[in-house]
């Protein structure tokens, strides 16, 4: 939970493996690991950056517990040299990151963690299970928003995430993305994000008839009255809401809106705006739920469906139609040498990066570059130093301020990407010195695995 302490034990037993042989050999030289996504989803033809401000809350308070350093010890697996060092664990490294709420495209680091190599490796799984998720999160709630334009759009995943800080994550990443609130409780406390709710269907029935259970809630909630339609016939229900409308006003209560939760939306929004407008009622909003993503809420749009909100759940907190993003966290950097994976379709680029965004006359978005840090380029550069020494640069910004960057960047897509035309890619170039410095480390780790030539000769 983002309220609660997350244990240091959160992580694979890879990375304790790897902390135990690098003090044992003793590599605890600077490292630099970069957080990017390799290549992007068919239906994904952009990412926005999440989950940051979790990330640095967790750098700056990860600890051991005694008991868990007394856990590890009890496992057999590891020596004193380990274990004290993690009991007196402390994230002493610096971050660069782009700030949350801004675009990005394959190969674009979002985040660099600059440390001594035990403690960058350490926080590798937790780095990726954050930003990892949220990110993943955040660009399907860009896309709901792009489908509906213009539209109250509503996070309502939290019952089918998949665990509670997902549903949780899932409220705030949707937030920075544009979603108008939540009806996740805890999101309002933990990140002041707007609550939403009506009630279930099991309210309905609870009571004799519609009418009453349309009465009792409209009594005890006179400030937020919006009731839900589809429990047995929706055009009856809303006959029946603009009967008891006149009754409730007499008593001071308007009714501020209805829930549509299944069936034909599109359909059932024209029948019951048509009952509401022609009984008096056309303040009366319409909010539809139930299954909805953004191929849904497009067809909406498109059919310009009487509905002024709308509720996404399961589609969201899943991100069901694209469920995972092949991202990493890659060694690019250590002791001063640049370094690079080259498994097949697994390869990095080495070296400390920045990345530069072009804009075209129009103001939108026009290309970016993939460049070594340090070197200018045409354009405005996306990374920025937030941690230093394990510590906050600046306060965290506001998440009104996170999702006012994310409006701005979304705001600037080209037109393609905003209509969410299947198959368009934005270019990103990669410079030539990083093109470079790639054959330079080929070169200089093919030289050092190369068999030596009498090994050779023996070997025939």
């Amino acid at each position: 939970m983002a309220s609660e302490r997350v244990s240091a034990l959160l992580t694979d037993l890879y990375q304790i493996n790897m902390m135990q042989a690098y003090l044992d050999h003793s590599e605890t030289k600077t490292a630099v690991f970069e957080f990017f996504v390799r290549s992007l989803p068919a239906r994904r033809g952009f990412l926005v950056a999440a989950g940051l401000e979790q990330v640095l809350d967790y750098l700056e308070n990860l600890r051991f517990s005694a008991a868990e350093i007394e856990w590890l010890s009890s496992t057999g697996r590891f020596g004193r040299n380990l274990l004290d060092y993690l009991a007196e664990f402390r994230f002493t490294g610096d971050v660069h990151a782009m700030p949350e709420g801004t675009v990005f495209f394959a190969d674009e680091p979002i985040l660099r963690v600059t440390a001594p190599l035990p403690e960058a490796q350490l926080v590798e799984s937790r780095l990726i299970n954050i930003l990892h998720f949220q990110s993943l999160v955040a660009a399907k709630a860009a896309r709901v928003m792009l489908a509906a334009p213009g539209k109250l759009i509503v996070d309502f995943g939290m019952r089918r995430a998949h665990g509670a800080e997902a549903g949780l994550l899932a409220a705030r990443a949707s937030y920075i993305a544009g979603f108008a609130g939540t009806a996740t409780v805890l999101a309002g406390q933990d990140f002041g994000i707007p609550l939403y709710g009506t009630m279930a269907h099991s309210f309905i029935e609870a009571f004799v008839d519609e009418t009453a259970a349309f009465t009792a809630f409209a009594r005890s909630r006179p400030q937020n009255v919006v009731l839900l339609l589809d429990t047995y016939d929706t055009e009856a229900a809303a006959h029946k809401v603009v009967a008891l409308a006149p009754r409730l006003k007499a008593a001071g209560i308007a009714i501020r809106g209805v829930r549509l939760d299944s069936g034909d939306l599109i359909a059932l929004s024209r029948r019951v705006r048509n009952i509401l407008d022609a009984g008096g009622l056309a303040e009366v909003t319409i909010f539809a739920s139930g299954g909805l993503d953004e191929d849904a809420l497009a067809a909406m749009t498109r059919a310009n469906a009487p509905i002024d909100g709308l509720g996404v759940g399961t589609a969201l907190t899943t991100s069901s139609d694209v469920p995972t993003l092949d991202c990493g966290y890659k060694l690019q950097e250590y002791a001063g040498l640049a370094r690079r994976k080259r498994s097949l379709n697994k390869a990095t680029w080495p070296g400390r990066k920045q990345v530069w965004r072009r804009y075209g006359a129009d103001g939108s978005m026009a290309g970016d570059i993939l460049a070594l840090e340090g070197y200018q380029k045409a354009g405005t550069p996306l990374i920025e130093q937030v941690m230093q020494a394990g510590r906050r640069l600046q306060p965290p910004p506001s998440l009104d301020d996170t999702r006012r960057r994310a409006k701005h960047d979304l705001e600037l897509l080209p037109s393609p990407l905003r209509r969410l035309d299947p198959g368009m890619t934005y270019r990103v170039e990669v410079a030539d010195e990083l093109k470079a410095l790639a054959a330079e480390v080929d070169r200089r780790t093919q030289e050092k695995t190369a068999p030596p030539l009498d090994s050779a000769a023996t070997a025939r």
